[in-house]
């Protein structure tokens, strides 16, 4: 079979920007749209549904359709990967998923914010309900093949690793491009009011992210460059038969702490900046963005570092590392260290800095290897018992991702307001200094636990069922690693 050329596997890369820039229009604007604060009603926002803390007192009704969305969510990955794996489509096992989901994956991104009635209604509430839940199932239609494809096409150790270096990139820019309506809705609210100034940007992006996505599927023939059988499982028996393997039991648990570590701070990067080092709310986007391009300067050296160190030594290491950034942030949380909001000093700067030069590095190793490796376990499985099931098992680490940000979203609005009096009534949370600081505290906890429990993979296993000719240089650098057998 065909190997893909760099062009090819940039063009690949491509259709993650696309769906990385549907799915970063939810994360960063669905709870601001529909849960605005003070502020945002005095520039004109109006409050579709029910706002403030109705249900049980400590959730919101957005937060309750959300938790039932990915509820739903979870039951969809393993179907969808089951679907896949077992398609025996003459194009392929996966691009056909693909293409057909594309299109309505954004036209439901931009309908999830054009609600029926024009203030608050229960009618509006079903209008989310059903479409938060078509985004997600469109989602990981698009998602789960696409994931799958990064075994598949990533035929030797260099081109997994470029591809899953590729997809980072491509993951940045989506994200990136998701906050753009924060300074676009701004020249556009005059002319057309609070609400459709967002809309209208949702759409442009809409349309950029579905071009994106479709780009692979027309450009890039999937039976030329893969030809495996369909798994001949069942979705219950493949699921189980993915969590039996012990080294994918092994990532998934230290994924897991991953992603309540990173999501609590990524969450809570707002309150850090304002609450912890006393800047004004428009420094936000200032940190935030040089987080993230400060990582992507360490993108093109992760493979480099790769074959010569191992993957699992740079993920543990990449877990200390935020370990250390959260400390940081945990000090510069401690009351009296810094000035309260609006009153950042050149130490707010000093904080700020090193917090932002800190995660950058480790941001790159977890933001580029963990794909590579479940490729790497996909690929071993299929060897080892002859069931190609890709799909599920990158479908198993998405479900890893999810619950690790749920859980991470519980405890952020449980430990951010400690200390404080929460008004019930309203949508804004009160966070403290004392708050934040546990929350960097319980991320820190996180990470060494990730770290700690992904000790216990068995990387050199791995790469013995796996490796090829080409990948010597892999092999070299975990020759001396000990694992239990």
């Amino acid at each position: 079979m065909k190997r893909l050329s760099k062009k090819q596997m940039i063009i690949f890369a491509i259709g993650q920007l696309g769906w990385s820039l549907l799915g970063g229009i939810i994360s960063a604007w669905l709870v601001t749209f529909y849960l605005p604060t003070s502020g945002d009603v005095a520039l004109g926002a109006k409050q579709y549904i029910v706002p403030g803390l109705v249900i049980g007192g400590f959730m919101t009704v957005l937060g309750l359709i959300t938790a039932l969305s990915r509820i739903f969510d979870a039951v969809t990955d393993p179907l969808i990967a089951s679907m896949s794996d077992r398609s025996k489509n003459k194009r392929g096992r996966r691009i056909p998923f693909m293409q057909v989901a594309a299109i309505p994956f954004a036209v439901i991104t931009v309908l999830l914010f054009v609600t029926p009635v024009d203030g608050m209604s229960p009618w509006n509430i079903v209008w989310v309900s059903v479409f938060i839940i078509l985004f997600y199932l469109f989602m990981t239609l698009y998602c789960t093949p696409y994931n799958a494809l990064i075994s598949e096409f990533g035929k030797t150790q260099e081109d997994r690793m470029f591809i899953s270096t590729a997809i980072s990139f491509t993951y940045l820019a989506g994200t990136l491009l998701a906050y753009t309506p924060f300074v676009f809705a701004g020249l556009l609210r005059d002319a057309v009011g609070f609400a459709w100034s967002y809309r209208i940007c949702f759409i442009v992006l809409a349309v950029i992210a579905c071009v994106c996505m479709l780009l692979p599927t027309f450009l890039l023939k999937e039976k030329e460059f893969v030809d495996t059988q369909p798994s001949n499982e069942n979705v219950f028996k493949s699921l189980a038969s993915t969590f039996k393997n012990r080294d994918f039991r092994t990532f998934s648990l230290s994924d897991i702490m991953y992603w309540v570590g990173l999501t609590m701070f990524q969450t809570g990067l707002p309150f850090f900046v304002k609450v912890s080092l006393g800047f004004d709310a428009g420094m936000v986007m200032v940190f935030m963005g040089g987080m993230t391009l400060l990582s992507a300067v360490f993108y093109p050296f992760v493979t480099k570092l790769v074959m010569k160190f191992g993957k699992k030594k740079l993920v543990i290491a990449g877990f200390l590392g935020l370990a250390l950034c959260y400390s940081i942030t945990a000090v510069s949380s401690i009351q009296g260290v810094l000035p309260e909001e609006g009153n950042a000093n050149a130490l707010s700067w000093v904080f700020g800095i090193i917090i932002m030069a800190v995660s950058a590095f480790p941001m790159a190793l977890l933001g580029i290897i963990p794909q590579s490796m479940v490729a790497d376990v996909a690929e071993a499985e299929a060897k080892t018992t002859g069931q190609n099931r890709e799909g599920m098992f990158f479908a198993a680490r998405t479900f890893a991702m999810k619950f690790g940000q749920s859980l991470a979203m519980v405890l952020f609005t449980s430990f951010a307001i400690m200390g404080t009096s929460q008004n019930a009534d309203a949508n804004d949370i009160v966070a403290s200094k004392t708050g934040m600081m546990v929350v960097a505290i319980v991320a820190v906890a996180f990470c060494v636990t990730g770290a700690i429990i992904l000790f216990f993979y068995r990387e050199k296993h791995i790469m013995k069922t796996i490796a090829k000719d080409s990948d010597k240089a892999f092999m070299k650098a975990i020759e001396n690693e000990k694992e239990s057998e």
